[in-house]
């Protein structure tokens, strides 16, 4: 489709704004532009056409089924963006007098004390705008802790092989050498691995759990306790909270600090490219190297994000664990469980999973074999699903699956659709038999087909040449 500019013609307007209604103020010659702002020139059909083409042209959670892995793409209660767009809130300056921001503070102090008690932590901060944020400030606070102890020599991170690839990014920003460690046969951290690299120059673990593959570790508390053992500190990454909130709480598994993605377990649309929130919160010892905001006046005298951070998505937290209460937030957590195990099952007869065990809210299938086959990879799978009507799931991810599709159905899908999630895998897999070379270049019924990802990657158009 072409630009809003392309689609511009001169004289095209329409007029939106009412009558004045105080008296004009002419501006000085210092206060006026030097030439004419560029703005495209439309009319009011125009316009609304162009924005019609442009959500004909997007995919989510209201057009259909979105089981992207690790990212939990649910459908959320609209209530929550209803109390979002609330004036009292939304017109709120961030330089604000104490007296006018009371609600905002009793937002913040309530969805602490309760995420704090959902994750078993005793002090929060929403300052951090995003989850690799949340993970900086997280592993911040550890590096805090040795560092006020004059424990300087705690200098590596260890991560697990199954980890997000943001933990390693993270650890190294932090200045920290990162110490990779194997999985075991089961998908789990290999404790022999662990015990292998542990010492005095431990600072902590980064661990997510349950993993990226879907499987809850159960050797969790002594993985914790040798790490504290050994001198470090315990990080959560709290991606996969959704899978476990409700009914198992990090801070009850040993850890001491975590990260919670809020725009993927407590409501905020995610994608698009934020808003995010990735709260942080911690045990007691570490509550002092939080940093403070201008909004709460509490934690050390630092900042990680302007202000208070993205203050909206921590009040749609709220509203949806207030909406959903002590029951709904555990029953939301099992329904996506019993999804995933549930999908798991029907695509057992399609593809093989990389761990067939039961899994928690997403696993993931391994189409090594079926390459081997048919010469028809991941990637095709997931380009020719889309053909049908739903969004792939993730590829390739985690790395320990050389041909990976992780499902995390969300617990917001009904069984019906599942089923019929199954006989779409089915159709994909029977196609890529009888005639692969229409798989190798899916989607056919899409705007676009499929693109040259290394010639965009190396090659990237960042604006238009109108």
């Amino acid at each position: 489709m072409k630009l809003i500019f392309e689609k511009s013609k001169k004289g095209h307007s329409v007029s939106v704004l009412p009558p004045l209604d105080v008296p004009a103020v002419q501006l000085s010659a210092s206060q006026k532009r030097e030439s004419a702002l560029r703005l495209p020139e439309l009319s009011e059909t125009e316009i609304s056409r162009h924005y019609k083409e442009l959500v004909d042209q997007v995919y989510g959670v209201n057009n259909g089924f979105y089981p992207l892995g690790s990212c939990t793409m649910k459908y959320n209660p609209r209530i929550d963006e209803e109390v979002a767009s609330m004036p009292g809130f939304t017109g709120i300056h961030p330089l604000a007098p104490a007296s006018a921001t009371a609600g905002c503070r009793k937002v913040m102090e309530e969805a602490g004390r309760l995420l704090g008690e959902i994750s078993g932590m005793d002090a929060m901060t929403f300052q951090p705008a995003a989850g690799a944020h949340g993970e900086f400030t997280g592993v911040m606070l550890i590096k805090q802790y040795h560092d006020a102890r004059g424990d300087q020599k705690r200098n590596k991170i260890i991560v697990p092989d199954s980890a997000h690839g943001t933990n390693p990014a993270t650890a190294a920003m932090c200045g920290y050498e990162v110490i990779n460690i194997d999985s075991d046969e089961k998908g789990c951290v290999d404790l022999a691995s662990l015990k292998a690299v542990l010492g005095e120059d431990t600072a902590g673990l980064m661990l997510t759990n349950p993993n990226t593959v879907g499987l809850f570790d159960p050797n969790i508390l002594e993985i914790t306790r040798l790490v504290h053992e050994a001198g470090g500190l315990c990080y959560y990454d709290g991606a996969n909270l959704n899978a476990i909130m409700g009914r198992v709480r990090p801070g009850d598994m040993g850890f001491d600090c975590v990260h919670m993605n809020l725009h993927k377990t407590f409501a905020t649309p995610h994608g698009g490219g934020g808003p995010g929130a990735g709260a942080v919160g911690c045990k007691a010892f570490l509550k002092e190297y939080l940093p403070g905001s201008a909004l709460m006046k509490d934690g050390a005298p630092i900042q990680v994000r302007s202000f208070a951070g993205n203050f909206l998505v921590v009040l749609r937290a709220l509203a949806y664990i207030l909406y959903l209460g002590k029951e709904g937030i555990p029953e939301a957590c099992e329904t996506a469980l019993l999804n995933a195990n549930y999908l798991m099952k029907g695509l057992r007869e399609v593809f093989t999973p990389a761990y067939d065990r039961l899994c928690m809210h997403e696993f993931v299938l391994d189409l090594s074999d079926y390459k081997k086959e048919t010469g028809v990879s991941a990637l095709d799978v997931a380009k020719g699903l889309i053909d049908h009507g739903i969004h792939p799931p993730t590829m390739y991810f985690p790395l320990i699956v050389h041909e990976a599709l992780m499902l995390e159905p969300t617990e917001t899908e009904g069984r019906e659709t599942l089923d019929q999630v199954v006989e779409i895998f089915k159709a994909v897999k029977q196609q890529g038999m009888d005639d692969p070379e229409s798989l190798h270049t899916a989607p056919h019924k899409t705007p676009i087909g499929r693109p040259d990802d290394v010639a965009a990657s190396r090659n990237p158009i960042l604006k238009a040449e109108l």
